[in-house]
């Protein structure tokens, strides 16, 4: 854990990240004097990427009257040029702790990130799956290692900028979406539980972008312009997924076989296909739409079809995690970040079948179970019920 403050340079332990307290290691328990800041202010921790939203998100819990302390993450160590965390949003989270007056750190998760988030993609990929590499970070490295940090490190709550808000009724604690319905993240933060919502803190949750846009710039803080990120962080826009993937497994040459079995085309990588897909298909000029509807990693075959192949009666799913509780009978389910919540039914063994069929959902994807706008949990796709 390293402080930067007044444009210092980086020290040794900033650069590779200094060892936990004798707190942390052992997990001891803050007083409640010490979750607390001078006359007992409450203590926030303030995950900032150097985006709009955690910088209005730190700006909003300084007005509230809380203690703030910024914390950005290192999380990839290889080359990069887009998404979030890079070395231009770090800058842009420690100029934003200056004009705000709070101190700012660098935690540094890299070994984590690419242990529980970068393997995993590359092994979903192996596997001829469809993984959510932010929803990995989220559930692995935001909400579990640096939450369980901030909690040893003795603040009240964690607090991050993104736009979801939590409702509390009768007792009961659940992640709701966000005000802003275009920017609502809720689908990949379903993995939380009612236990990690008490020490979370969204603050920017009941506010439209341009609300917070608005903000920014009345605060004059440096990222009120600033456009949003919204790639995957460790894959550069020159090389690419398929030469990322390429340096760390074996990709194979596909067959593209119809419903019959007939040859119809081939795909460069196996690997690289997912259910859904169109484009990227050699299917040799066909003029129908054909989409792909089975991925076969160990045969190296991908099957493909007409839109009416493409739809299922369900989604078999693996990985439940849930808010409060399984949650069974009618639900609204979503199956992409920005994509419609559809109406089905849970049954008792936890799979998903939809009131109308549905386009397929790929495996490795997450579906998340709605009640209205409250999460209820989610699971990861497994393969199509029929």
């Amino acid at each position: 854990m390293t402080r930067e403050r007044h444009g210092a340079a980086a020290s040794d332990s900033e650069r590779h990240g200094a060892a936990a307290s004798d707190s942390e290691r052992h997990g001891a328990a803050a007083s409640d004097a010490e979750r607390r800041g001078a006359a007992g202010t409450p203590r926030v921790l303030v995950a900032m990427s150097g985006g709009v939203d955690s910088s209005v998100a730190a700006a909003l819990c300084q007005r509230e009257g809380h203690e703030v302390v910024g914390v950005t993450l290192k999380l990839w160590g290889g080359p990069q040029d887009q998404g979030c965390c890079a070395v231009s949003d770090v800058d842009d989270a420690r100029r934003v702790s200056q004009q705000l007056g709070i101190d700012h750190f660098v935690f540094n998760y890299a070994a984590e990130f690419e242990r529980d988030v970068v393997d995993p993609y590359v092994d979903a990929h192996r596997q001829g799956q469809t993984p959510n590499p932010c929803i990995s970070c989220n559930r692995h490295v935001k909400f579990d290692v640096l939450l369980d940090r901030a909690r040893r490190l003795g603040f009240d709550r964690l607090v991050t900028g993104h736009h979801v808000r939590v409702s509390r009724r009768d007792g009961r604690i659940r992640l709701r979406r966000g005000a802003d319905s275009a920017k609502d993240q809720s689908y990949v933060l379903y993995m939380l539980t009612a236990a990690d919502l008490a020490d979370l803190w969204f603050p920017v949750g009941d506010y439209r972008k341009d609300e917070l846009r608005a903000l920014a710039g009345e605060l004059g803080l440096r990222t009120a312009d600033k456009a949003e990120s919204q790639d995957v962080c460790f894959i550069t826009a020159d090389a690419g997924r398929e030469r990322f993937l390429a340096e760390r497994i074996d990709l194979h040459r596909a067959e593209l076989v119809d419903t019959a079995g007939r040859h119809v085309g081939a795909a460069a990588a196996v690997e690289l296909v997912t259910v859904g897909q169109r484009k990227g298909l050699d299917l040799g000029g066909a003029p129908e739409r054909r989409y792909a509807i089975d991925v076969d990693v160990a045969a190296r075959r991908v099957t493909v079809g007409g839109a009416d192949e493409l739809s299922a009666q369900g989604v078999r799913l693996t990985d439940h995690r849930w808010a409060d509780g399984a949650a069974e009978g009618d639900v609204l389910a979503q199956t992409s970040a920005h994509g419609p919540a559809l109406p089905g039914r849970l049954g008792a063994d936890g799979q998903l079948r939809w009131t109308r069929p549905q386009r397929r959902v790929a495996p490795g994807q997450a579906v998340v179970f709605y009640d209205g706008d409250e999460v209820l949990g989610g699971a990861t796709a497994a393969g199509h019920l029929t």
